[in-house]
């Protein structure tokens, strides 16, 4: 990226990115937003009204400080939730969710599935309590081609139990009425809303490609709409 310069939406600064965890141009220094962050944002702002929002109930699990902010002050009704974190509305098990049928309008869960040992139990949650016409962000970082399921968590892999393919999201086909794809080339290129790997994660030894490889060690971040 030319002069590493960019325009973070969440908190509207502009600058340099830093950074993290060896993925050049990923943190905004203000927010500490990461790249899939702003792309979530910039994605959710071109399909949410804000008007619309204040009318809606939003659940939000393992909520990341910089969305937190933003979903807070706009939706009407807003509750956090998590297994692990204290400092949340609701401190439960994806798994098994403790709220009654169509609950909620919007769903957001980030990065979180791919940490849940029965995810199709998880999905089938989500539904349950989402609102006809209700919204499910569900995210997860998609390594391989095909998805490859753990005996138990990888602590090298911040304890993941799966490591995602490009097919996971047909797992979300079988349960919500559909699924909309929205990638990093759907929002403004100012934003980075890609993701930037080490070269090793590029081509391995066998010639494999990552799936999402653009060039050099530019990755297509994603993003699954899911409607009830």
């Amino acid at each position: 990226m030319e002069n590493n310069e960019f325009h973070c939406p969440l908190c509207d600064s502009r600058g340099e990115l830093r950074t993290f965890r060896g993925r050049l141009y990923a943190q905004c220094p203000n927010c500490l937003s990461l790249e899939r962050h702003r792309f979530q944002f910039s994605a959710l702002q071109q399909r949410l009204d804000e008007q619309t929002m204040q009318s809606m109930s939003a659940l939000h699990f393992a909520p990341e400080t910089c969305m937190r902010a933003y979903f807070s002050a706009h939706f009407g009704c807003y509750k956090t939730a998590d297994l692990m974190m204290n400092d949340v509305d609701y401190k439960i098990d994806i798994q098994s969710l403790p709220f009654s049928d169509e609950s909620f309008d919007f769903i957001f869960v980030s990065h979180v599935l791919e940490h849940i040992p029965d995810d199709i139990k998880s999905l089938s949650e989500i539904y349950r309590i989402l609102k006809p016409n209700g919204i499910a962000i569900l995210p997860v970082p998609i390594v391989c081609e095909h998805t490859v399921e753990y005996d138990e968590p990888d602590p090298l892999q911040d304890d993941h139990v799966r490591a995602p393919g490009l097919d996971y999201y047909d797992r979300y086909k079988m349960i919500f009425s559909s699924v909309e794809m929205v990638s990093s080339f759907d929002v403004a290129p100012n934003i980075q809303p890609f993701v930037y790997s080490k070269d090793e994660h590029v081509i391995r030894d066998d010639g494999w490609v990552h799936p999402y490889w653009v060039e050099g060690r530019k990755f297509i971040d994603t993003m699954p709409i899911c409607y009830r």
